[in-house]
């Protein structure tokens, strides 16, 4: 079946709520008057979050094959909500995800990572932004705070934060995810490690190609390992265990990342490193609890905000760290949610007064368990927050256009589903 988009994309263009040229020219004086009004605050006026329809798909959606799409538009608030509803039975259709610039570090725009998705993997479809990222402007500027797996390979470990993941039977699961990621030394020691991120003096982190061009580490001790057997080390993925013969050491960091090799690097207090030599054979444990073997797909995010099909409460300091206080206060907001028929993705508008103020993430919770979901979580929000549908941007970005970001949750259609139809 080919989704064919030309009709869809004029489609969109007629029926969405926009900020006009102007009205982007006007943004800041909007925000700071949003500000003043206090609708980003925690004290906002409650407001009841209920999607207009009552929770069913409305007249005017825009329909494509196991597809729904709508915008839902709350004026006394004011709220404007972005909704794609999936058919969990469809086997044409499947999720992946992105990263920017093909590498784990690096900021790109949704557009643009939707762009590289390969056609082997399949038509893109509906995308939404993902994990919320490093934002420092140093060596690992994008780096997901959470897990990530992409067709299977093993991208990022976990964080302390929700996963939302496809299994090895094709089901989402929304939960928590602990890292059981180790290397077990010649000796039989077993330490922790992490995967593709940035590395503290104590820690030990696995880097393969998909950092980059280099582990951009400074300083330590960082062993090259080949594949000790026939058992290739690369693409790593959870739950499968490799062994790799310590090519050479190499001392002070950087070191280049070449393919088919991996790189483990110890941190100047790891003193153990320096027992290490040229043949020495590590293991490599990336495991994790549950167990996420077999998962072609996985992006962790926020909070749960539905569980059981009941909308999680926040108490959370209004004060302080932004982390923390942002939960309770109306900002952007990008989600991800099912039921036990349909996946969805929903996105809301904030900081813009006359469109769309944003949700408290309780807002955001209860509105998505009365669209049915049983399981709901969030992505980053704030201007990170779009959501792409058959071929554009639908939704209206708080900073008047699209955000660079670390990277994306993207359903596509597969290439087998592409020249023909499927019932």
């Amino acid at each position: 079946m080919n989704f064919s988009m030309s009709g869809t994309e004029q489609r969109l263009r007629e029926t969405q709520p926009r900020r006009q040229s102007g009205q982007l020219r006007q943004y800041a004086l909007g925000w700071a008057a949003a500000c003043c009004l206090g609708l980003l605050s925690a004290c906002s006026k409650a407001a009841d979050p209920t999607p207009t329809s009552g929770g069913t798909t409305p007249k005017g959606a825009i329909q494509l094959p196991g597809i729904t799409y709508w915008n839902d538009v709350i004026r006394k608030v004011p709220w404007s909500v972005h909704i794609v509803k999936i058919d969990r039975t469809r086997k044409d259709l499947a999720f992946t995800t992105t990263i920017a610039r093909n590498t784990v570090v690096g900021l790109a725009q949704l557009s643009a990572q939707i762009r590289s998705v390969p056609a082997t993997v399949g038509k893109p479809l509906v995308a939404i932004n993902g994990d919320f990222y490093s934002v420092d402007s140093g060596p690992y500027i994008g780096d997901p705070r959470g897990i990530q797996i992409m067709e299977g390979e093993y991208l990022s470990t976990p964080g302390d934060q929700s996963v939302f993941r496809i299994d090895a039977q094709g089901n989402p699961e929304i939960g928590i995810v602990e890292s059981k990621f180790t290397i077990t030394w010649p000796d039989g020691t077993v330490s922790a490690a992490r995967l593709n991120e940035e590395r503290s003096p104590k820690e030990t982190v696995v880097f393969t190609p998909r950092l980059g061009s280099s582990t951009r580490t400074s300083g330590g001790t960082e062993a090259i390992l080949v594949a000790a057997g026939q058992e290739p080390l690369l693409p790593l993925q959870v739950g499968k265990e490799v062994v790799g013969k310590v090519e050479s050491i190499q001392q002070g960091g950087d070191t280049p990342l070449k393919p088919g090799k991996l790189v483990v690097s110890f941190g100047p207090r790891v003193s153990k490193a320096s027992t290490l030599k040229a043949g020495d054979v590590l293991k490599i444990s990336p495991m994790t609890e549950p167990s996420l073997a077999g998962a072609r797909t996985a992006l962790g995010g926020g909070n749960i905000i539905v569980h059981k099909g009941e909308p999680q409460k926040f108490s959370m300091p209004v004060s302080g760290a932004y982390k923390f206080r942002s939960v309770v206060e109306r900002h952007p907001r990008s989600a991800v949610g099912f039921s036990d028929t349909h996946i969805f993705l929903v996105q809301v508008d904030g900081r813009q007064g006359d469109l769309s103020i944003g949700m408290t993430l309780e807002e955001l919770g209860a509105y998505m368990q009365k669209l049915g979901c049983k399981e709901a979580m969030n992505f980053d929000g704030g201007s990170s927050s779009t959501l792409w549908v058959a071929g554009r941007v639908v939704n209206s970005p708080s900073s008047g256009s699209e955000r660079d970001i670390g990277n994306a949750l993207v359903l596509t259609q597969k290439p087998a589903a592409v020249s023909q139809q499927v019932p």
